[in-house]
C-alpha cells in the first residue's frame, strides 16, 4: 500500500455469514491451474479455494490448515476427489517440511489466504469475536499461550506495544493501563468482558465499527505469530516454486499487505539502488516477476455481496530460475514484538 491505512479493517467480524472464499476469480486467474501440476493451499479453511483448483485442471493439490475442525471438516472432499487432495493439519509457514514429508521436492504454485476466517469468528467457544461471549482464547491451533494468557501475564507497555503496533490503536496506552487495572481486580477470561474494558475507555462507536475491534486484531495477530507466519511463508514458497510457478498471497490487513508488498519488491527489483550520496549497491538476480501492476482489489459486485472481500488484497509473482535467497522476515515489515517464541525469521 502507498500509504498507512490508520482506519480500522471492516469485515473482521461478521457473524453468522456463510465462508465464501474471497477474490477466487482473481486468485484462478493468478494461479493459472494447469493438468498434471501440484499446488498448495497454505490455508484450506471451508475448503474453497482447494475445491475451485482441483474443478479448473485434472492436478493434485497439498492443503494445510493450522486448525485441526478445518481439516476434520475436509476428509469428504478428500475422499470426493479420490487422490488429488492430501490434506495436513500444520502452519503454512512449514510448507518445505510438509512437501518434504511427502517426498515432493517443488510444486507449481502457492496460494496463501492470510488471517482468521469466517468459521473461526463464527464459533464463540473459540474466543475471536467481541460480540460473542467465549473464552478469551484466539488461537488458530491451540497451542501456546491464548489471548488470555497473554493480557494476564504481559507488562502494562508490552500490551500497549502490540496494541499499537499490531491493532494501530491510537490510545493503545490507555486501554493497556484499563486492561492491567481490571485484571488486578478479577482475571480477564472470557471476550465480552475485554470488549466491555475496551469500550469503556474508547466509548462506543457509532460507524459500524467496534471499539474493541483494533483491540481483538492485535491480540489475535500476536497469539498466532500471524505477520512471522507469513514471512516465514514467503521465505518457504520461494525455496519451493518451480521456475514459472506462481505465488498468490490474499491479505486482509494493511500490516500483511506491507509485508507481502516489500517482499516482492525486493525479489523482483533488477534495477540497482543507490542515490548520489552512496554508490549503487549490487542486485543478485531476481527470484519472482510481477504477474500484475501493483494490488488487485476485489471488484464492487464481490464487495457488496460479500462484506469479508472488503479489505482483500492480491498479490501474485511467478518464480524464474535463479536461487531462493532466504533471509529475515524482519526486514521485511515483520515486528519485533515482546512476545516470546516469535522469532520471525525465516524457515
Amino acid at each position: 500500500m502507498a500509504r498507512r491505512d490508520r482506519r480500522p479493517e471492516r469485515g473482521v467480524d461478521e457473524d453468522a455469514r456463510p465462508h465464501n472464499p474471497v477474490m477466487l476469480a482473481e486468485v484462478l486467474e493468478a494461479l493459472a491451474p494447469v493438468d498434471g501440476e501440484i499446488y498448495f493451499d497454505g490455508t484450506f479453511g471451508a475448503g474453497g479455494y482447494t475445491r475451485a483448483i482441483l474443478e479448473a485442471a485434472d492436478c493434485r493439490v497439498i492443503a494445510t490448515d493450522r486448525d485441526p475442525t478445518a481439516i476434520a471438516a475436509g476428509y469428504d472432499m478428500v475422499a470426493a476427489f479420490k487422490g488429488r487432495l492430501t490434506l495436513v493439519e500444520d502452519r503454512f509457514s512449514n510448507l518445505a517440511h510438509v512437501l518434504d514429508q511427502l517426498g515432493i521436492p517443488e510444486v507449481d504454485g502457492v496460494v496463501l489466504d492470510v488471517g482468521v476466517s469466517s468459521m473461526q469468528l463464527d464459533q464463540a467457544p473459540r474466543g475471536f469475536s467481541f460480540r460473542k461471549d467465549g473464552p478469551l482464547d484466539m488461537r488458530m491451533g491451540g497451542e501456546g499461550p491464548s489471548a488470555a494468557d497473554l493480557v494476564a501475564d504481559l507488562g502494562e507497555k508490552e500490551l500497549a506495544a502490540i496494541l499499537r503496533t499490531l491493532g494501530e490503536e491510537r490510545r493503545a496506552g490507555a486501554i493497556s493501563r484499563a486492561i492491567c487495572a481490571a485484571r488486578e481486580a478479577e482475571p480477564i477470561v472470557t471476550t465480552l468482558r475485554l470488549a466491555d474494558i475496551v469500550e469503556s475507555v474508547l466509548g462506543k462507536s457509532y460507524d459500524g465499527v467496534h471499539a474493541a475491534t483494533r483491540t481483538f486484531q492485535a491480540l489475535r495477530i500476536a497469539v498466532n505469530d500471524e505477520l512471522g507466519e507469513l514471512g516465514r511463508a514467503l521465505f518457504a514458497a520461494e525455496s519451493r516454486l518451480k521456475p514459472s510457478g506462481r505465488l498468490v498471497v490474499v491479505s486482509f490487513h494493511s500490516l500483511e499487505d506491507r509485508i507481502v508488498k516489500t517482499f516482492l519488491a525486493d525479489r523482483t527489483r533488477t534495477l540497482p539502488g543507490g542515490s548520489r550520496h552512496m554508490p549503487a549497491a549490487a542486485v543478485p538476480p531476481a527470484t519472482f516477476t510481477a504477474l500484475s501492476r501493483g494490488v488487485v482489489k476485489p471488484g464492487a459486485d464481490e464487495t457488496s455481496s460479500n462484506p469479508r472481500a472488503r479489505s482483500a488484497r492480491l498479490r501474485a509473482a511467478a518464480r524464474t530460475e535463479a536461487p531462493a535467497r532466504g533471509g529475515d522476515a524482519f526486514a521485511f515489515g515483520v515486528p519485533r514484538l515482546p512476545v516470546g517464541g516469535h522469532e520471525g525469521g525465516a524457515s
